[in-house]
């Protein structure tokens, strides 16, 4: 299979021991550590200043200002000429790299959409209209992942606020004005709200003893977080591991080695648009993953030898603090949880056969963090579920043409993929679409050229 996704019972099972019985949301350490993050302020943890573009900004605009400016997220400030605009917020979204992949794999795969579709997606359609006239507005494409939502909360918002908003898988918090002028101050991320909670443990005994906890008891499947891996082999094209970070509604796959099904490496979203979108051709789309992960190497600048296929990783064993500091060291959102025995290289070895057992992500901590504090209704997955049925929904031929490709034989994989993103002559929608991937690409190649003619 070129694509598949890992259960965590069937690749070691976090639930065969029983749940901690150290702390639970009734406990007295608990309720004074509830008490604790319900007097600071969100305020206070704001990581991530504000970037703005205009609503009627270009997608390709949209992703050179991102690249150059080297941020993770921009605001889609909305038309100050439009109808009612007195009486709307600053921002209408927000523009960040799982919609550029949405974007592309939308732009790379429409021809094999039925065009008698009786559910399409409506946003799918606008976007097919806007590059059939010209450049796509950045607001189209605001949240095409599902991932990205537009939440605002008040100045004076305490830390379980935040909370009861990334427990249910949002990743950034737009904070408001004190003076309600509507214009927010900045944004808390996900990871800044990590990082908190990693400082928090420094000043209180308790919880630092509590984070000393193994994950494997700690009862995240119990939350539902994150119960399978989406997972490519290496040989699969880059356009696979895109489509299924867009079908899934998750932000990157692990890619595993083709025999033994070891854990190789993984390729996010942010990877797709740092790499793909430079590299001034559609064709790359093509490109086994095993090839690509060199392309990110190469664009990181990272060393040949036992770094080749980096990626990051943890036992089931660990630490929860352990986690926590190396997601945080990392820069990264979420970790592999691995069988393998020897922690002192991020690199799986293939000799271990099938090793990838699970991920955990920030989003799951901080939703065990909100169970702790009583928070209701922890859903983190729930808009990967989203993402998820809306694909199924307005993509059922297509699915069914991957589903077919994917459990074929090994030696007809290639020629299926192939298929997937070959252009038909006649299939006008297809060039205009992967046009737009073009446009995209060198779009932002003029400007750095401009900018460094200008310089």
């Amino acid at each position: 299979m070129a694509n598949r996704r890992l259960s965590q019972s069937l690749n070691g099972n976090w639930g065969e021991s029983s749940p901690t019985s150290f702390i639970t949301g009734s406990d007295s350490a608990a309720s004074e550590w509830t008490k604790d993050w319900r007097e600071a302020l969100a305020r206070d943890i704001i990581d991530t200043r504000i970037v703005s573009i205009d609503a009627e900004s270009t997608v390709e605009d949209a992703c050179e200002k991102l690249l150059s400016e080297d941020i993770a997220c921009l605001a889609v400030r909305s038309d100050p000429n439009g109808e009612d605009a007195a009486n709307r917020p600053p921002y209408q979204g927000l523009f960040d790299f799982s919609d550029v992949n949405a974007f592309l794999t939308l732009a790379a795969t429409r021809h094999t959409f039925s065009l008698d579709d009786p559910t399409p997606d409506p946003r799918h359609t606008k976007i097919v209209e806007a590059a059939t006239a010209g450049p796509v507005p950045v607001q189209l494409v605001s949240n095409l992942s599902d991932k990205n939502p537009l939440v605002a909360l008040p100045n004076d918002a305490d830390v379980i606020s935040l909370l009861e908003v990334f427990a249910r898988g949002t990743h950034r918090v737009l904070i408001q004005a004190p003076d309600h002028s509507g214009e927010p101050i900045g944004m808390v991320s996900d990871r800044g709200m990590l990082a908190w909670f990693d400082s928090y443990a420094k000043s209180n005994a308790s919880f630092k003893q509590y984070l000393g906890n193994a994950m494997q008891p700690l009862s995240l499947p119990s939350l539902h977080i994150y119960t399978s891996v989406v997972a490519s082999v290496s040989s699969a094209p880059l356009l696979d591991a895109m489509k299924s970070m867009s079908e899934e509604g998750v932000s990157s796959v692990a890619i595993l080695d083709e025999e033994s099904g070891a854990l190789l490496s993984a390729v996010s979203v942010t990877d797709v648009a740092q790499v793909v979108v430079p590299s001034q051709s559609n064709q790359i789309l093509s490109t086994p993953l095993h090839q690509f992960i060199s392309m990110i190497k190469a664009h990181h600048g990272w060393v040949d030898g036992a770094d080749r296929y980096p990626v990051f990783s943890v036992l089931p064993s660990s630490t929860l603090q352990f986690a926590i500091e190396k997601l945080l060291a990392t820069n990264s959102h979420r970790l592999f949880v691995t069988r393998e025995s020897t922690m002192s290289s991020p690199v799986m070895s293939p000799a271990v056969i099938g090793n990838l057992c699970g991920i955990v992500s920030v989003v799951d901590i901080l939703s065990l963090f909100a169970r702790l504090a009583n928070v209701e209704n922890i859903d983190p997955t729930e808009m990967q579920r989203h993402r998820r049925m809306s694909s199924t929904s307005s993509k059922t031929n297509e699915q069914q043409f991957f589903l077919r490709s994917r459990s074929s034989s090994k030696s007809s994989q290639s020629a299926r993929h192939s298929q997937a993103i070959a252009i038909s002559p006649t299939d006008v929608l297809s060039l205009e679409s992967l046009t737009s991937i073009d446009n995209i690409i060198s779009g932002v190649e003029r400007r750095r050229s401009l900018r460094s003619n200008q310089g």
